[in-house]
C-alpha cells in the first residue's frame, strides 16, 4: 500500500482524489449556481461571492448521503443569498428607485442577432428591478420555485416558514412581478432596429422620430453611483424622456452596440473609454423602458475590452 492511511481510514492520495472528484462537479454546477445568486442578488460581484461560499460549505460538509448534488447546491446557494439580501437591507444606502442591477454585457454580433441569450442573460435588467422591490423572503420563493422549480418544502426549511406560508411568499412576489412586467417584445432582430432608431432619433433631434418607437408611459431609470449621484433619477413619460434625450444629444459619443441580458443596448464611448451604458426594453415594438448605467465605477467592471471599445462609431 502506497501513501499515509488517514483518520477515515483512506490513504491521502484516495481522499485527494475524492476532493478532485467534489471540485470538478462543483464546476459542473458553477454556471447554475451563478445564474440562481444573480437573480437573487442583482448583482455579478455578489453572485461570484455567494457561489465561492457554497463552495466552502460543501468543501467542509459530509455529502456522501445526498442524492441530488445540485439540488443541494441551490439550496445552499439560496440560503447565502437570502443573508445577504438581509444584511443588504440593512445597510443599503442607494435610493432603490434610481437603481440599475449589474448588466450582464456581450458585444452585439450583427451577424447573428438571434443568438440565445446565455443563461444569466435570460432574465431582463427591468425584472431585476422588480426583484429588488420584493422583500428577501418573498425574492428567494420566487426565484426558487417559479425560476428553478425548487419545491415549497425545500424553500420552507430556508426561510423557517411553513411550506403554506413559503407559498403564500411566492404568489404575493408573483403578483408583483406580473404586475409591473411589461407584455412581450418582437424578435431580436426587431428589437436592435428599435434601439437602432432611437439612437438615430436621439443623435439627429429628430423629435417625432423618437415619438414613434417610445411608449407613452416610457420609464427612464438613470442610475449614476456614489461618483455621479446628480446624475440618478427617476424620468417618466414620451416627451419627458425625449426631452432629456435630446439635451445629451449635444454631446454626441461614439456607441457600440451591445446585448444587456438578452437585450439591445449601447454603451457610449470617449477616449476609449465606457462612459454610459443604455439598455432598452421593448414590448409591442415600443420602447417602455430604458435603463442608464453611467456609474464610473461599475461601467469599469463591465469587463469589454480594449479591442471591442475600438469598434465603437458615430
Amino acid at each position: 500500500m502506497t501513501g499515509r492511511e488517514g483518520g477515515d481510514g483512506r490513504v491521502n492520495g484516495e481522499l485527494d482524489h475524492g476532493k478532485e472528484a467534489l471540485a470538478r462537479r462543483f464546476e459542473a454546477d458553477r454556471g447554475h449556481l451563478r445564474a440562481v445568486a444573480y437573480r437573487m442578488l442583482g448583482s455579478l460581484s455578489e453572485a461570484e461571492d455567494a457561489v465561492q461560499e457554497a463552495w466552502f460549505k460543501l468543501s467542509r460538509s459530509d455529502v456522501s448521503a445526498v442524492e441530488n448534488l445540485s439540488g443541494w447546491l441551490t439550496t445552499v446557494v439560496g440560503r447565502v443569498c437570502l443573508d445577504m439580501l438581509r444584511s443588504r437591507g440593512s445597510r443599503r444606502e442607494d435610493p432603490l428607485e434610481y437603481y440599475v442591477p449589474d448588466p450582464v454585457v456581450r458585444v452585439h454580433d450583427a451577424t447573428d442577432p438571434e443568438h440565445t441569450a446565455e443563461l444569466t442573460e435570460s432574465v431582463g435588467l427591468a425584472l431585476l428591478v422588480v426583484l429588488e422591490t420584493l422583500s428577501p423572503a418573498e425574492r428567494l420563493a420566487f426565484v426558487l420555485h417559479d425560476m428553478f422549480a425548487v419545491s415549497f418544502d425545500e424553500i420552507a426549511r430556508i426561510v423557517d416558514r411553513t411550506p403554506a406560508a413559503t407559498r403564500q411568499l411566492a404568489s404575493r412576489a408573483r403578483r408583483r412581478v406580473q404586475d409591473a412586467s411589461p407584455a412581450a417584445g418582437p424578435d431580436a432582430r426587431r428589437q436592435r432596429e428599435i434601439a437602432d432608431a432611437f439612437l438615430a432619433a436621439a443623435n439627429g433631434g429628430d423629435f417625432e422620430g423618437l415619438l414613434a418607437v417610445l411608449d407613452p408611459d416610457v420609464v427612464l431609470r438613470a442610475d449614476g453611483g456614489k461618483v455621479l449621484a446628480a446624475a440618478s433619477k427617476v424620468v417618466r413619460g414620451a416627451e419627458a424622456v425625449i426631452s432629456q434625450a435630446l439635451m445629451y444629444a449635444k454631446f454626441r459619443q461614439a456607441a457600440l452596440p451591445v446585448v444587456v441580458n438578452g437585450s439591445p443596448a449601447f454603451v457610449a464611448v470617449v477616449d476609449g473609454r465606457p462612459t454610459v451604458l443604455m439598455a432598452f426594453t421593448i414590448a409591442e415594438d415600443r420602447i417602455v423602458g430604458l435603463q442608464i448605467l453611467a456609474d464610473p465605477e461599475r461601467l469599469a467592471a463591465l469587463g469589454l475590452s480594449d479591442e471591442d471599445l475600438a469598434r465603437a462609431t458615430f
